[in-house]
């Protein structure tokens, strides 16, 4: 019952194959010559035409194939990751004091130039704390001469107790003499005993004195101390003085939040009457010029980037963008094992946005590679991609290769010496070691 549609088809592929493979065979045979002594000459174009048809030399084993010459090239490598853009710089505004908006709103979207007003509080009592602090300053201030004066005073005492103390070791001396003399006078009867007595009196009256002039020498080092106290309590008071009004000042700029560069609001700035507390947002402003391309290249490709080499992206939207590679990360991503890369790219009309998807390639190192068809590429016993060559001795090797990639007019392959002449026609009717009659093409462009 199912004879029929199997002979159909089996003459079907027949005429498909005839048709195809066997097209100049058939149109030689079925073209009309008139002269006879044309056939010939039809014969040796068919032959020539066909350089896999049959020959005397391939029935003695040699078989016809198409070889290229091949040359290598040098050729850019890039490596393609898929990554996103991201704003060059991007800032959270948020008050640093509380208090009430006493400024306008600036909607999400409006450009501000760095320096610009985006929230004014309400300054309060900030300005009397100030005008107070001031105050206080100047007061601190003024006692610093006044402790300064008492310096020479205690300097000045410190010199008169110093010079009675010498004079009242000058009095001791004079009396102690004194004493002794009248001791041997008496000794040998030309001295009474009330001269005697009288100079010891004199002897313990200098001792006084001396104990006097010390006791008065130290009240006045002390008091040089205080005096040298009570300036550092004065330049203490200047520089606490001083550190309140540093104080107020800075609270009193804490009311007016700038824009710390020209970027995009991406949200309103606070509502004019809405009362911020210390921490409380403001505004947030990104940067997109320049944007950021960001990619994650796995440790086997980081080796082929290094800082500074060009790059193209393409985005999701169908845009295309240019930039270099300005950051490569030292440390791997700790779950995905791959390495931040950052790509800047100038966004001066702000077309690009905060978050698009791009396909980024990054120029590495030229390769040498050969530009082949890409139905030459075949495989060997165990599975291993590769070509079939001609070697210098007419015989067919096959030779593994790497393949890098595609193009619209082949593939580039590595694994070849610089010159080499493939098989691209009947590498799957040949083995390593069989001979073969190659008919070379020239190189693809």
């Amino acid at each position: 019952m199912r004879l029929f549609p199997i002979l159909a088809a089996i003459l079907v592929s027949a005429a498909i194959y005839a048709l195809v493979m066997e097209r100049d065979r058939i149109s030689a045979l079925l073209a009309p010559v008139e002269d006879s002594e044309l056939a010939p000459a039809v014969a040796q174009e068919t032959e020539e035409a066909d350089p896999l048809a049959e020959t005397e030399e391939e029935r003695d084993g040699t078989v016809g194939v198409v070889a290229l010459k091949s040359t290598a090239r040098t050729i850019d490598s890039a490596v393609t990751v898929r990554g996103q853009t991201e704003a060059d710089r991007q800032v959270e505004l948020r008050a640093e004091t509380a208090g009430q908006i006493v400024s306008d709103p600036i909607r999400k979207g409006a450009f501000v130039e760095q320096g610009e007003t985006l929230c004014q509080l309400d300054p309060g009592t900030r300005e009397a704390n100030l005008a107070e602090a001031l105050a206080r300053l100047a007061e601190a201030k003024s006692r610093i001469p006044e402790a300064e004066a008492a310096v020479p005073e205690a300097e000045a005492r410190i010199q008169e107790s110093r010079a009675r103390l010498v004079e009242a070791r000058a009095v001791l001396n004079e009396a102690e003499i004194n004493a002794n003399a009248a001791d041997k006078l008496s000794t040998d009867g030309f001295a009474s005993q009330t001269r005697v007595a009288q100079t010891r009196a004199a002897v313990e009256g200098a001792k006084a004195q001396i104990t006097s002039a010390e006791a008065a020498l130290k009240a006045a080092q002390s008091g040089e101390e205080t005096a040298a106290a009570g300036i550092e309590a004065a330049r203490s008071g200047v520089q606490s003085a001083e550190a309140a009004v540093a104080s107020a000042r800075k609270e009193i700029d804490r009311l007016t939040i700038k824009a710390p560069f020209s970027g995009l609001l991406e949200s309103d700035t606070a509502e004019l009457g809405s009362f911020l507390q210390a921490g409380s947002l403001c505004a947030t402003v990104i940067q997109l010029d320049p944007i950021m391309l960001v990619g994650y290249i796995p440790e086997t490709e980081i080796a082929k980037v290094s800082l500074g080499a060009p790059a193209t992206a393409r985005l999701a939207s169908g845009g295309t963008v240019e930039g270099e590679v300005t950051f490569i990360s030292r440390a791997a991503d700790p779950t995905t094992r791959t390495f931040r890369v950052d790509i800047r790219v100038p966004n001066e009309d702000l077309s690009l946005r905060d978050g698009q998807t791009a396909e980024i390639e990054i120029d590495s190192e030229g390769l040498q590679a050969h530009l082949l068809p890409q139905s030459a590429l075949t495989l060997d016993d165990d599975g291993a991609l590769g070509v079939r060559i001609v070697t210098p001795d007419k015989t067919a090797q096959f030779v593994p290769v790497t393949l890098l990639r595609d193009s619209p007019t082949g593939v580039f392959v590595t694994g070849l010496d610089d010159t080499a002449n493939v098989i691209i026609i009947g590498q799957e009717f040949v083995a390593d070691g069989v001979p073969v009659k190659p008919t070379y093409r020239e190189t693809i462009q």
